[in-house]
């Protein structure tokens, strides 16, 4: 394993900016060494990085990000960090499903809509 990784190589790997990493830097989510202005980020820095990139695919907030790698470091850790990470899946999940709903709704309301244009233009005598 290597003990150290440059800023390119992270950005590169995860596909992400420069100025996403320094964000996450500045928010207390990773803590690089710096050796003069450079940046060079510990292993477990790379792998705090996977764990973020793979919250906000999830649709966490950077603020959720940060509670759940927080309950990681203090009691009472893993388990309470698995147990939070669980509720919030569940909560997040919720969410989608209402969106879903509601997206169908809509879709019907379009339908509808769109149905109703069509016989008017019948009754007009316009082909559609």
């Amino acid at each position: 394993m290597r003990e150290y990784y440059t800023i390119t190589e992270l950005t590169r790997e995860f596909e992400v900016s420069t100025r996403t990493l320094r964000f996450y830097e500045d928010e207390g989510l990773v803590q690089p060494v710096r050796r003069g202005r450079t940046r060079l980020f510990r292993p477990s820095d790379r792998h705090l990085i996977r764990q973020i990139m793979r919250g906000k695919r999830l649709g966490f907030s950077i603020n959720e990000i940060r509670e759940i790698i927080q309950m990681y470091k203090e009691p009472p850790g893993e388990v309470g960090q698995l147990k939070l990470m669980i509720r919030r899946i569940e909560e997040k999940r919720e969410d989608l499903r209402q969106k879903r709903r509601d997206l169908e709704e809509t879709l019907a309301e379009l339908d509808q809509a769109e149905e109703s244009c069509v016989e008017r233009l019948v009754e007009l005598g316009v082909n559609t």
